[in-house]
Parts: structure tokens; C-alpha cells; sequence
């Protein structure tokens, strides 16, 4: 019966036992030669595979870390910190308002799918590659050790979920085990299931350093295959003992038993306990295997066992998500359910691990939930390890959540921290207050002093992040003189990894053009042809924009720039697809539009107001208006691009606009200065003064207390500069030959630190690179513009005036 069972599950694998015998067991990749790409590719491999019905087996390292079974408990942080993949399309629930006046300021900076890049840098017979790209990555040696599992020893209930690799058996010796393989010799064919999974037990038990001299050896090979020939009769208990041997014995995770295994828990799954289940996949975890399909059944028993999901059940089911990196979607809403109806019983660590594993499966809850979890992590942060810590920033950093409690909580624990974390935690940190706009200068200082002695520990992506979060926050080299020229330095050690990830030398350079920082060598680099066309095979990477926005800083601060530049062609591909974005969005905003029909109003006409990116490499627009020396406007509408009808404010809109105007003493002096005949005019105006209290609107829609009605001569007075005002401009102007260039920016909450009146690293680069192209910079803020839009029309263009010719 065995026999045909086995024939039956064999005619998948056509010459399957003659491959097994001649098996190479080759140990796995150590984690610094991993990369994401690998993971992504083999899971999607092993996925096609199945729906063509197939057994194939495909290589996926280790999600978090390769356990070093001879030293299990000493995890790298640089094994700890995984790196992320890029988000999902579909932002979570609780996503922040993002930026509604620019075009994104980079592509996600977790990307790291280079699959076709890498393809391109292999292919050196189609292109011809600089020397200085020959890749050869060199392992970047651990900084701090963090145990990702110390979760596990908050409860004894997780010794049944999962393997502890800190109690690994009592190891044997070589001569002890030569007996075990005389037996197998002996007893071939006539093997009980039970002798089988004997056998293996007690050979994992040989001591690390021999288990290649074992894994080679001819007698265990034939062992092997034998448990694949009982592998229908095993009990599960015997199953689940046989794949915990595999772990301390060391299987390589593209082992061909490996797969019927695989196969054979999925077929058992319903016979299966939760609690067994879950154990089988932190094995398959510690083996290093991604087993999607396996992690299938195990969600589906979820939805059938919710009853028997407890505290420790629920986590080491997030641990498990967050290494398979995906939850269905039928199963986020019982997950937080169960989060919420358990969130207080949780430990520290365990709160790290629930949020380690949310945002490794990128998935997304309910604000509120968020909200809770941070608030209970924030009920004991101090006790929180450091692993923990970061986990809940990179939680919040998926989320978009601005915590301003937690936050705060901060800034008193990563100053006192950073002297014993690594790297890879300080570039969490920093990269979660660059995403929500949190600067705060204890957070920065802090680190920005501990950087420069973990250059050698920084990978490129460590650095280049790093480079980007401090530029973002406008954090100023004089601050910390020493660190922004150590992690150039450290670019610069690794320059060789810009071949497979050339998005980190673009985000780090970029980081530092946010605050006038060009190193020439590393410019020259990115720019270059041979690294342009290079980037540019990868589809899947926004580098268009990047090099772009690289190119215009270089052009504008490096005016004696002898090095390579982009294409003409390429410059206008790029800026054509930004004003493409910008015209279906940016430049519909209801601010916009009305910003740009009252400077119509305020100027004489269309003609004196063009709407344009003034500078395309910033990646936003501006309303653009020219003076001339006596300060009057000067027509630009010609410098615009082709615009549509649907941008320009129809007059049925402009007429539905209260004329009415309250008075107040600063308005009734602008009107009888403006005119000779100021007793008439003072005469004529009757003012009705009320109570100070909103009053509803009248028959006419006004909505202020005390108006009134505008007539054409006080429009005038309002919207044409005075004599005074001309004198002061003429004095002003008189300086310049050519026309006074204005930019007129329309500003937002998001063009600005949380609460801070600092620029973000981009919108100040952009304020810096329109001064150097001439322009004086007229600022709309959110704050006011969004008030004053509630305000009749003669209080929108006495407010610009003031803001166009006070400027000057």
C-alpha cells in the first residue's frame, strides 16, 4: 500500500529518486548575500509552479535572519532589521493627507525590486559598464546582536508553538553517530516509520561542526529517502518531529524532500491542530523556507479556530504573517478584532513582534487600532527593548500615523539610547520622523553624534536612507560637522552595490542636495550614461524623477558644473510627464484656481498671471507674475504652457462671490488715502456698527457683520498701488534693469515639519533654487490662504496686494 502511495505522488517528479541521490547539499546563503529580490522571485516562482499543478522546489533564504544553529541566540541586528519591500498600492485606512501642491517627492524609498537592473548589469556583452560598477559585494560585519524571538520567553505557553533555538540537544560527537549509520545500512527497506524519524531525531543531535560530513555521507542520503517513502504512514507527531530534525541537521531550504514535506502538511492540514500547525510553520520559518501555500492552510484553520486563539496564539500568528510577508484580506478584520480584545495582556516585546509583523505583511488597520496598539506600547515604553522600539516607528511609519505622545516619548528615549543600538535601528528612527514630519533636534543630534563610529557597519541602503530622512528635516552640516562627510565617505566604500540598488545612491544624493551637499565623484557617478541607462532599465522605479530633480540642483548650484548632464531628451520627457500629473491634479485645486483668477483680477488679466512649473525638477507649480522698474505688471502668460479650459474659472463661479466687505479702520484709511476727494468719499460711507458676534447671512448671502457694498472706484483703490506705494516701489524697482520675477507659491501643511515653521528638505531646496534663477518668492500659506477663501472677493485682492508689493 505504502508502495502505491508512493508511486502515485513519485509520477509528479519523473526521475525524481536518481536527482535525490545526486543532490548537492549546499548550506544556504549567509543573510549579507540575500537580497529581496531573491525572496521575491523564488516565492512568485513557487506560486506559478503550483497552479501548473507541479512539484517544484525553489530557494527562499531565510525571511529575518539564517539561524546559525551552533550559535542560535547570537542574531545580528544586521540580520534583525529586514528589508522592507515596497508598499502595496493600497494605502492603509489612516493614511495622512499627503502633499497636494507637488508631485511626490521620491518613489518609495523600501523598493528594492532590481530584478531587471540586476539582469542588465549582468549582461556585460550588451552594455559596457564603468569600472567602477564592478560589483562585488563585501558582507557588512554586525554591529549590535537582538534577538528577534524574545517574544518567546514571555510566556511558557509558546514552547508548544514554536522551536526555541536557544536549546538546541546536547551535541554528540562523530564516532557516536557512525553506529546510527551502520544501522541505517543495515535495516534499508525494513524501517519502520517510527525507526525512521528515530534515526533523524538522534542525528541532529551531531555536533554543528561535523553536520556537513554527515549531510554528504551516503547512508543518510538513503535515510532521507526512506522518511520520504513513509512519509504517508508518519503520525503527526512523528511528521512534526522529523521536520524539527531538519532544522538542527541543517537542510538546505532548496532540499528536494523539503518538497514532498510541504505537500504532505498541506494534505494533513485538516487533521491538524492549531497549535501544530503554527509549530510546523515556525519551523519551516527556521529551516528558511517560504512555504505561501502551507501558510494558506494555516490562515484558513484561523478562521475555523478563532475561539482557540489566544494571547500567544495571536502573536506568534503576526510573527508568522510578518515572515510570509501577506495576510489575506479575510483575515485582517478578525485579526484586529482579536488585537483589540487581547491588547492589554500583551508584554513589551510582544508588542513589537505584533507590530514587526503588520508591517512586514504591509497590512493595514483602522486608525483606531493603530492608535491603541501605540497607546498601550506607549504605556511601557521604557521596559521596551530597543528591537521592540523600532518595530512600533515602523509600524507608524507604514500607518502614516502621527502619534504626538509617542512621538514625544521619543525624543527622551533614542537620545538615551543610541549609544548601544546599531545602525540599522538609527536609520529606522530617523527615516519614521522624516515620513511623518517629525524634527525634533535631541532625536537628530543624538544620532547624527553616534553615526560616524557605525560607518562600518552601514550598508547602502543604511546610508543613503540616513542621508535622506536628516536631508528631508533640513538638519544643516554645521550641526554636526562629522556627519554628513562620514556617510558620503561610507557611500563611497560601497559605491559597488549602486549596481543592484542604484535607487540608494539617487535617494542619498538627493537627501543631501536638500541641503547643498554635491559630492562631485558620487554626482559625476549618477549622472553619468553608462549608470543612466543602467537605472533606467528598471521598470519598476520612479528613477526618472529622481535623476531629474538631481540634474536641475546640479545645474543651478554647481554653475561651474564641467561634469556629465542628463539628455535634452530625457529633461523633457520627465519635466512633459510632471506637467501631465500637475495639470490633472495640482492645478485643479479649488486654492489654485482661486489664487490664480484674483491675481488675474488684482494684475488686469489673464495675461499677467502664467501658471507653470517654474522649476520642473521640484516637482511642483507656481503662479508666476513679472513687474516691471515702476512696478506695474508685465504680461507672461505667453512663457506658459498650453492650458486647459477646465482651469479657468468660469464667470457664473466668479459671480457668486459676496461684494461685501467689512469695514475696519486699516480698510477705511487705505480708501481715503487712495483718493483726492476723501471728504466726499468719507462722507458718503455709512458704517452700521454691531455687536462683535457672527450674525447670520443676510438677503444678499453676506456673511460679515458690518459691509459694504464695493463699488467700481473702491475696487480700484484697493487693487492699484497708491502713491505712496508707487514712490516706495519706484525706489524699489529702479534697481533692476530687467522685469521683477515673482513665484507665487500656494503652500500646504505638508510642505512643512509637524508643527514648524521648517521647510521639509525638498520645498526648501526649491525656495533656495528660485532665488538663485532670480525670483523673489511670494508664499500663499495654507494657514492664511485657507482662511481668507472663506472672505469676499475685495479681501482676497487687498491681501495679495499687500503680499505682492510689500515683498518687494
Amino acid at each position: 500500500m505504502a508502495t502505491r502511495v508512493l508511486c502515485r505522488r513519485v509520477r509528479f517528479l519523473p526521475g525524481w529518486r536518481k536527482r535525490f541521490t545526486q543532490a548537492q547539499l549546499i548550506h544556504t546563503k549567509p543573510k549579507e548575500e540575500i537580497t529581496d529580490e531573491e525572496e521575491n522571485k523564488k516565492v512568485l516562482e513557487h506560486q506559478d509552479a503550483s497552479f501548473r499543478g507541479e512539484y517544484r522546489l525553489h530557494y527562499n533564504p531565510l525571511s529575518y535572519h539564517h539561524v546559525t544553529r551552533n550559535s542560535a541566540n547570537s542574531h545580528s541586528q544586521t540580520d534583525n532589521y529586514e528589508e522592507e519591500q515596497c508598499f502595496s498600492a493600497q494605502a492603509p485606512s489612516c493614511w495622512q493627507q499627503s502633499n497636494r501642491y507637488s508631485v511626490s517627492c521620491s518613489r518609495h524609498l523600501s523598493s528594492s525590486k532590481n530584478t531587471l537592473l540586476d539582469l542588465a548589469f549582468n549582461k556585460a556583452s550588451e552594455t559596457e559598464a564603468p569600472s567602477a560598477l564592478s560589483y562585488n559585494r563585501k558582507p557588512v560585519p554586525p554591529d549590535v546582536k537582538v534577538d528577534t524571538r524574545a517574544f518567546l520567553k514571555c510566556r511558557p505557553e509558546y514552547t508548544s508553538l514554536s522551536l526555541n533555538l536557544t536549546q538546541r540537544p546536547h551535541p554528540i560527537e562523530w564516532v557516536d553517530v557512525l553506529p546510527l549509520l551502520q544501522k541505517v545500512s543495515v535495516l534499508k527497506g525494513r524501517m519502520k516509520p517510527s525507526d525512521v524519524s528515530q534515526f533523524l531525531v538522534e542525528l541532529s543531535k551531531l555536533h554543528p561542526d561535523k553536520m556537513p560530513l554527515l549531510l554528504s555521507d551516503q547512508r543518510f542520503i538513503m535515510l532521507l529517502r526512506y522518511s520520504v517513502e513513509h512519509l504517508r504512514i508518519f503520525s503527526e507527531l512523528q511528521l512534526l518531529e522529523v521536520l524539527q530534525s531538519f532544522v538542527w541537521l541543517e537542510i538546505p531550504a532548496s532540499h528536494t524532500v523539503l518538497d514532498v514535506f510541504e505537500a504532505e502538511l498541506r494534505r494533513q492540514a485538516n487533521q491538524l491542530t492549531l497549535h501544530q500547525l503554527l509549530l510546523a510553520a515556525d519551523l519551516w520559518r527556521c529551516i528558511g523556507r517560504q512555504v505561501p501555500q502551507y501558510l494558506q492552510c494555516l490562515y484558513d484553520s484561523v478562521h475555523l479556530h478563532v475561539g482557540q486563539v489566544g494571547v500567544p496564539e495571536l502573536v506568534q500568528l503576526l510573527y508568522i504573517i510578518g515572515e510570509g510577508r501577506h495576510c489575506p484580506k479575510d483575515l485582517i478584520r478578525p485579526v484586529e478584532q482579536l488585537l483589540m480584545r487581547h491588547l492589554s495582556q500583551l508584554h513589551p516585546e510582544e508588542v513589537g513582534t505584533v507590530c514587526l509583523g503588520l508591517f512586514k505583511s504591509q497590512t493595514s488597520l483602522s486608525e483606531g487600532a493603530v492608535t491603541r496598539i501605540v497607546d498601550r506600547a506607549l504605556s511601557f515604553v521604557t521596559e521596551m527593548g530597543d528591537f521592540a522600539m523600532v518595530n512600533v516607528l515602523k509600524y507608524l511609519r507604514f500607518s502614516y500615523l502621527y502619534h504626538r505622545t509617542w512621538l514625544e516619548a521619543m525624543a527622551q528615549e533614542v537620545p538615551r539610547r543610541t549609544h548601544r543600538m546599531g545602525v540599522q535601528g538609527l536609520m529606522h528612527v530617523t527615516l519614521t520622523c522624516s515620513a511623518l514630519h517629525y524634527r525634533n533636534d535631541s532625536i537628530l543630534t543624538s544620532v547624527a553624534e553616534s553615526i560616524p563610529s557605525l560607518v562600518p557597519h552601514c550598508r547602502s541602503k543604511d546610508s543613503s536612507k540616513l542621508l535622506w530622512a536628516f536631508g528631508t528635516l533640513g538638519f544643516l552640516p554645521i550641526q554636526s560637522p562629522g556627519f554628513y562627510p562620514s556617510l558620503i565617505d561610507a557611500l563611497r566604500k560601497r559605491k559597488a552595490e549602486f549596481q543592484r540598488y542604484p535607487e540608494h545612491l539617487l535617494t542619498g544624493l538627493l537627501g543631501l542636495a536638500f541641503v547643498s551637499q554635491f559630492p562631485e565623484d558620487l554626482v559625476t557617478l549618477a549622472l553619468s550614461p553608462e549608470f543612466v541607462y543602467l537605472s533606467l532599465r528598471n521598470s519598476q522605479l520612479e528613477l526618472k524623477k529622481d535623476m531629474f530633480t538631481l540634474d536641475g540642483a546640479v545645474a543651478l548650484e554647481l554653475p561651474q558644473w564641467k561634469g556629465p548632464r542628463l539628455s535634452g531628451e530625457l529633461r523633457e520627457e520627465v519635466a512633459e510627464m510632471l506637467w501631465k500629473f500637475a495639470q490633472s491634479d495640482i492645478c485643479l485645486k479649488p486654492e489654485v484656481l482661486e489664487a490664480e483668477s484674483a491675481l488675474q483680477d488684482l494684475l488686469g488679466g489673464d495675461k499677467f498671471v502664467c501658471k507653470r512649473m517654474i522649476l520642473p525638477h521640484t516637482r511642483s507649480i507656481d503662479l508666476e507674475v513679472h513687474l516691471d522698474s515702476n512696478g506695474q505688471p508685465v504680461p507672461v502668460n505667453l512663457l506658459c504652457p498650453k492650458q486647459s479650459a477646465t482651469m479657468i474659472p468660469s464667470p457664473q463661479s466668479l459671480e457668486k462671490i459676496n461684494s461685501g466687505v467689512p469695514i475696519t479702520d486699516k480698510l477705511l484709511a487705505q480708501l481715503i488715502k487712495g483718493k483726492n476727494t476723501t471728504d466726499s468719499l468719507a462722507s458718503s460711507v455709512k458704517v452700521t456698527p454691531t455687536p462683535c458676534q457672527r450674525l447670520p447671512p443676510d438677503e444678499g448671502g453676506r456673511l460679515f457683520d458690518s459691509v459694504l457694498d464695493l463699488t467700481n472706484d473702491m475696487i480700484e483703490t484697493l487693487t492699484k498701488p497708491s502713491r505712496r506705494d508707487s514712490t516706495h516701489q519706484d525706489s524699489v524697482c529702479q534697481g533692476f534693469k530687467g522685469p521683477i520675477k515673482i513665484a507665487v507659491q500656494i503652500s500646504s501643511r505638508n510642505h512643512y515639519c509637524a508643527q514648524s515653521q521648517q521647510l521639509l528638505g525638498l520645498h526648501a531646496m526649491k525656495r533656495r533654487h528660485l532665488k538663485i534663477a532670480g525670483y523673489r518668492v511670494v508664499e500663499l500659506s495654507h494657514q492664511e490662504w485657507s482662511s481668507m477663501l472663506r472672505k469676499s472677493r475685495a479681501e482676497k485682492l487687498a491681501y495679495l496686494h499687500c503680499k505682492i508689493y510689500d515683498n518687494l
